[in-house]
């Protein structure tokens, strides 16, 4: 099992790796050239700069039983296409049952926002603690979970 980090911009990197460390699992974080990232335990790949080039980088490196967390519900669909876990940097788990009904909200979104002069809708509130310890318990029990199923 391989833990891959869509790391662009993702604010739970070292809450990812603190735990993996934890677990000794492998992680990989993945940015674009745009992005300098540094890490004492996990493997950084630096991938070009192309629209999506980073979440394609993802899917072609995970497999199944491997961990992907993304904020981008493409890259999670895809994910879970090929036997991965997903989660989203809010500690909602991607699964079979709710992925069909988080990418019609995007699609829906972005419905509205073409259709508003503003061409964009109001943004997530500020990132708090709360939220980065609902992940943290949410992500390690994706950990358990998986390896007991091992």
């Amino acid at each position: 099992m391989n833990i891959y980090v869509d790391a662009d911009a993702c604010p739970v990197v070292r809450i990812v790796e603190r735990i993996a460390k934890k677990y000794h699992i492998p992680t990989i974080l993945l940015c674009d050239t745009n992005h300098v990232l540094t890490s004492d335990y996990s493997e950084v790949k630096i991938i070009g700069a192309g629209a999506d080039a980073v979440d394609f980088a993802i899917i072609g490196l995970c497999k199944k039983g491997d961990i992907v967390v993304t904020q981008d519900y493409g890259v999670a669909a895809m994910a879970l296409g090929k036997g991965a876990y997903g989660i989203h940097q809010s500690g909602r788990w991607y699964t079979n049952d709710n992925i069909d009904q988080l990418l019609m909200e995007r699609h829906l979104a972005k419905k509205a926002r073409n259709a508003s002069k503003k061409h964009h809708l109001k943004g997530p509130a500020k990132r708090t603690a709360d939220d980065d310890m609902r992940f943290e318990e949410s992500f390690e029990k994706l950990i358990k979970l998986h390896v007991k199923a091992e």
